[in-house]
């Protein structure tokens, strides 16, 4: 029995080795793929150094393949990185080259790590390392390289969406000095004494995910109008 167990460890782990990097993204975006619209609440909570952001709650509108809405009362920090533009920029192959960086743990869980290349020239994301699942087919982690929000960090958790590949939390570590923020939290960020001589450059951005309604369907005329 022990063999036996043993066997299917060792056939398990090459199996999932053997993969190529351009296999595995592959079938994530098959996954990405089986979501054509969802509606889902959002909590944000923004911890950012010397600046008080108070939570905000917003219903988050998504349709393939970016057509990307927020509805919130409040000034809501959502970074579209963790939401349309990693997956967008993945479903098209011909933008970018995968590389294979091998097995992982991460958090207990045994991923394969993928760093991804853009080949044009006008790709806001520079560098993207992959942390993927692929015993669910998800992503875990992302470390991005972008030229419009410097570096972000992206941490996955799962839970009622796992099937359609929908994370219940997504916790971002983000530049303050490069991350695009809202106007007034950017101008507050810029004018504060205690924000410039703060020596933490990091903020935080957690966004509790609940509620999805998933492939209800959404007009595209939702999108152009107004909040």
């Amino acid at each position: 029995m022990r063999y036996l167990f043993f066997s299917l460890v060792v056939f398990y782990s090459l199996s999932a080795n053997s993969q190529t990097a351009d296999q595995i993204i592959a079938q994530l975006v098959g996954k990405i793929n089986l979501v054509k619209d969802y509606s889902v609440k959002a909590n944000i909570k923004a911890d950012i150094p010397m600046i008080k952001v108070l939570p905000v709650n917003a219903t988050i509108y998504f349709k393939q393949k970016d057509k990307f809405k927020v509805v919130s009362k409040g000034i809501a920090i959502l970074p579209k990185q963790g939401f349309t533009d990693v997956s967008s920029f993945l479903s098209n192959k011909n933008t970018y080259v995968a590389v294979d960086g091998g097995l992982k743990a991460l958090n207990g869980v045994q991923t394969h790590v993928v760093t991804v290349i853009p080949t044009v020239d006008n790709s806001d994301i520079v560098l993207a390392k992959l942390w993927i699942d692929t015993k669910n087919k998800v992503i875990l982690k992302t470390d991005l390289t972008t030229r419009g929000s410097g570096s972000v960090t992206m941490n996955y958790v799962y839970g009622t969406q796992l099937a359609f590949g929908l994370p219940d939390q997504i916790t971002f570590t983000v530049d303050i000095k490069k991350f695009k923020m809202p106007k007034s939290i950017s101008s507050d960020i810029n004018n504060s004494e205690k924000a410039k001589k703060s020596k933490s450059k990091i903020g935080t951005i957690t966004i509790k995910l609940s509620g999805y309604l998933v492939n209800k369907g959404i007009s595209d005329e939702f999108f152009k109008k107004k909040n």
